[in-house]
């Protein structure tokens, strides 16, 4: 194995599913035979399950959506410490954010020895009625979605999570951590679920386009950048994109601005391009009407350019279509019972 320094630094994003049921308000697992908040799995496996899989991934810091709650009695990163110290692993250590309006925030587990994130979140702080210019992300952002020259107030009901983080070998990264996310329309049909579907995606899009701008400010100064997490959108996932003509993913990466100012991710420029119709997917979904699985990308590291020069290395670890989780049947069991989501990794050398 290599030693710490030799080795690449390896960052991953996942979206572990109920993740705060498995916790008691102390933070302490509740790791009995009780069901688990996925179907028919109980506690105990799900617990399992992502032992096994978070030791896997061997890596040197987890963006964990869907991370355990923080409120007025519960703490994500107590949560997050506590699993990380009963399966032993490396990333060991949690930093989190703004605290979200519902019972998922965005977390990161890290192992100090390699990095030493910072919360420093950009953007001015602003009152109710926000700002146009990319505010701070526990404010609010004036946006005209349907151009009839009265902005909207779009707000992140999950603020994303933005490090400042120095690795070991003395670089700097600045990291956002996002899981961008529109209500779906329930309880109606017809033509006012297609008008709710429609406001939602453009607010979703809205919530992207101020990302981006936060974004553009980084690369202006210079900074290195990634964008990781679980946008609940990509290149080609619904009808509805074609009304606006890019995915929110492609608004992050920066699809109209020049090639030296776009984020790059390998897995959404497969979509993009679509090449031999390839569409690699970081997440699996039971649809009960039609008693099948649907599969989707919705999960992406994404890297500014400077970084993309240093020949990174992206893996989805699917349990099916990646060769190794395949071939190991105690992961591809554990990566099955413990999320719809899949983790991602990037492995950055010389950092």
């Amino acid at each position: 194995m290599a030693s710490p320094r030799k080795r690449p630094l390896r960052i991953a994003t996942y979206n572990v599913e109920w993740f705060n049921a498995l916790f008691d308000d102390n933070g302490r697992l509740l790791d009995d035979g009780e069901p688990s908040a996925r179907y028919k799995i109980s506690r105990n496996r799900q617990i399992g399950a992502l032992g096994i899989v978070f030791s896997a991934l061997n890596a040197d810091a987890i963006l964990v959506i869907e991370a355990p709650d923080t409120g007025s009695r519960r703490s994500s990163v107590t949560a997050l410490e506590n699993f990380a110290r009963t399966f032993e692993l490396r990333c060991h250590r949690a930093i989190t954010g703004y605290a979200s309006e519902t019972e998922q925030e965005i977390t990161l587990l890290y192992d100090p020895d390699r990095l030493t994130p910072r919360h420093d979140p950009q953007g001015d702080p602003v009152g109710k009625k926000g700002s146009r210019d990319a505010p701070r992300f526990d404010g609010v952002f004036r946006y005209d979605l349907d151009t009839d020259a009265a902005p909207d107030l779009i707000r992140f009901s999950k603020p994303p999570l933005e490090l400042d983080v120095t690795t070991n070998r003395g670089k700097h990264l600045r990291v956002l951590g996002v899981h961008i996310k529109s209500k779906s329309p329930h309880g109606v049909s017809g033509t006012e679920f297609v008008r709710l579907s429609i406001e939602n995606r453009r607010k979703q899009l809205a919530q992207c386009i101020w990302l981006r701008a936060r974004v553009d400010a980084h690369l202006e100064a210079g900074d290195s950048v990634i964008v990781l997490g679980d946008f609940n959108d990509g290149p080609g996932l619904d009808e509805y994109e074609k009304l606006f003509g890019h995915s929110g993913v492609e608004v992050v990466l920066g699809h109209d601005v020049p090639p030296e100012r776009r984020l790059f991710d390998p897995h959404a420029a497969m979509v993009t391009k679509g090449r031999m119709g390839l569409a690699p997917t970081t997440a699996r979904f039971w649809l009960a009407p039609a008693k099948h699985y649907f599969e989707a990308l919705l999960d992406f590291i994404m890297v500014s350019p400077d970084l993309l020069r240093c020949a990174p290395d992206w893996r989805i670890w699917h349990p099916w279509n990646d060769p190794a989780c395949l071939a190991t049947p105690e992961l591809h069991q554990a990566l099955l019972e413990a999320s719809d989501h899949f983790p991602v990794t990037l492995d950055l050398p010389g950092y």
